[in-house]
């Protein structure tokens, strides 16, 4: 299985945490299913062109948070997740976005009305009426 995973070696985030941070989000989006049989930490190595110690410590990392379990001889799967927790998880991301997004407007002497006016501009822009993210 093909995971959609970019890794940017010019980050100063950890290969590691990159490539933890974003299977997470797909896990807890439901990108990627539950169930969902992973590569096997060789191939997802290779595809990720990283080293296998690597890819073994996020598998270990995310099978210690409860999101994949590792059958000793079959692979490693994506685990149930309760939905309370996928959308902790889903408010959390956007929420820390929103924290950086603040941080910015503070940085650039932006007004609290300018500021929410470049908000509802830019979600008008890209979000449907359906919700959802989609344009």
């Amino acid at each position: 299985m093909f995971v959609p995973i970019q890794v940017d070696e010019n980050s100063t985030e950890p290969m590691y945490a990159q490539i933890e941070n974003q299977l997470r989000a797909l896990i807890l989006s439901g990108r990627v299913e539950t169930g969902t049989l992973l590569p096997s930490i060789r191939e997802f190595a290779s595809q990720l062109q990283c080293s296998i110690i690597t890819v073994r410590r996020v598998y270990q990392d995310l099978e210690n948070e409860g999101l994949l379990r590792t059958k000793q001889g079959t692979g490693t799967f994506v685990a149930e997740v309760e939905q309370g927790e996928k959308d902790q998880y889903r408010e959390k991301a956007v929420e820390d976005a929103l924290r950086i997004a603040v941080q910015a407007a503070l940085q650039m002497k932006l007004r609290k009305q300018e500021f929410k006016e470049l908000v509802d501009r830019v979600m008008q822009e890209n979000w449907s009426d359906e919700g959802g993210g989609e344009r």
